[in-house]
């Protein structure tokens, strides 16, 4: 029988990784396929994380989707070293000509110096402050942030310019952010969505790898909500028919930490991530990888993803109702809000620089 191919070289050692490949982005003319010459004995090494430099010349991005409450976001970082599985930002990785797979992971993106040029946007006499979203796409607090420190660039320049800000993430250096997401909460400026997928420890090693076990991010909540600033639980992605069941317990475990809110968003496949969490399935939970396809096609009209708005986030049918159903019982019996009040815009006024001409009263 000939040997699978493969994009890694041989002795190229995975640990803490959740691709199992390398396969090449959408865009690229051809594929590469990995194999050993026979001239030299394949060397073991690691598969380790590189770090790039991108110099920004914007900081906001914006969009008009229907299905987000935001129309701006800041992206301190692409590619996140979490390595999620199920991440449905891994496609944007193909535009830098990289691969959505293992690349996404490892081949990562600092965009230091973003903060002066977030302030030069915020400073244009166009600019109207609304809501920045951060943490959307790749996560803000990933652990490439305790060496580049551009997550708390931009909370600084936030702060200064009393910008309302909403942040997602499922890591723990935000602690290290509490002083200013504290002051910028008491001031009605700043919310979190603390993302949470299971409490089973060891499903979550294998699914997320290099995020925060389940009890530590619990802890997160905690420590966040002491210092008052408004924390949302969000269940997210819930993947039928492997983590579904844990719906009501993830709720109870972030209500008694100190969230005070909660949503929650369906497993979403765009572009290569079918295949690399169906890669996944067959190697970490073969037992259960035809039932979960099964039932994620059911959430979308028998395809393994539906973009269209108002259902990719979702879903629709039996499924789709039955999660619905419980998610909201749950909330209510649990006390939690869907929506949290409104963050203030009024407050946003740019600190003053040299050369300002000072005011007379």
């Amino acid at each position: 029988m000939d040997e699978p191919e493969t994009t890694l070289l041989p002795g190229v050692r995975l640990r803490g990784r959740g691709a199992l490949e390398n396969a090449v982005g959408r865009f690229e003319p051809g594929a590469r396929i990995a194999f050993a010459d026979g001239w030299t004995p394949p060397e073991e090494r690691l598969l380790r994380t590189e770090t790039r430099i991108e110099t920004a010349r914007s900081a906001l991005s914006y969009n008009r989707s229907p299905d987000l409450p935001f129309d701006r976001a800041i992206n301190p970082y692409r590619g996140c070293e979490h390595g999620c599985i199920y991440c449905f930002a891994r496609p944007s990785h193909a535009y830098l000509n990289l691969s959505p797979g293992l690349d996404f992971e490892t081949r990562l993106i600092a965009r230091p110096g973003i903060g002066a040029v977030l302030a030069r946007e915020m400073r244009a006499k166009s600019y109207r402050a609304e809501v920045v979203a951060i943490g959307t796409n790749t996560d803000p607090y990933q652990p490439i942030e305790a060496a580049y420190g551009v997550m708390r660039e931009v909370l600084t320049e936030l702060q200064a310019f009393r910008h309302p800000v909403a942040i997602t993430t499922k890591g723990t250096l935000i602690e290290r952010d509490i002083d200013i997401l504290a002051d910028m909460a008491a001031q009605g400026l700043c919310r979190v969505g603390v993302s949470l997928t299971t409490l089973d420890a060891a499903l979550s090693r294998k699914m997320e790898p290099r995020a925060a076990a389940p009890k530590r991010r619990l802890q997160v909540i905690e420590r966040l909500a002491k210092a008052g600033i408004p924390v949302r639980a969000m269940v997210a992605p819930v993947i039928p028919g492997l983590t579904d069941h844990e719906i009501e317990a993830l709720l109870a475990a972030a209500q008694g930490a100190g969230a005070t809110a909660a949503s929650y968003i369906a497993l979403r496949l765009p572009r290569e991530v079918s295949e690399l969490f169906q890669q996944w399935l067959a190697q970490h939970v073969p037992d259960r990888a035809a039932k979960v396809m099964a039932r994620v096609r059911e959430l979308h009209g028998g395809q393994d993803y539906d973009p269209a708005f108002g259902i990719r986030m979702r879903g629709e049918g039996l499924w789709a109702d039955l999660i619905a159903r419980r998610f909201r019982v749950a909330v209510d019996r649990l006390g939690l809000r869907v929506r949290l009040p409104p963050l203030r815009t009024d407050l946003f006024a740019p600190p003053a620089q040299n050369g300002d001409q000072l005011s007379l009263f």
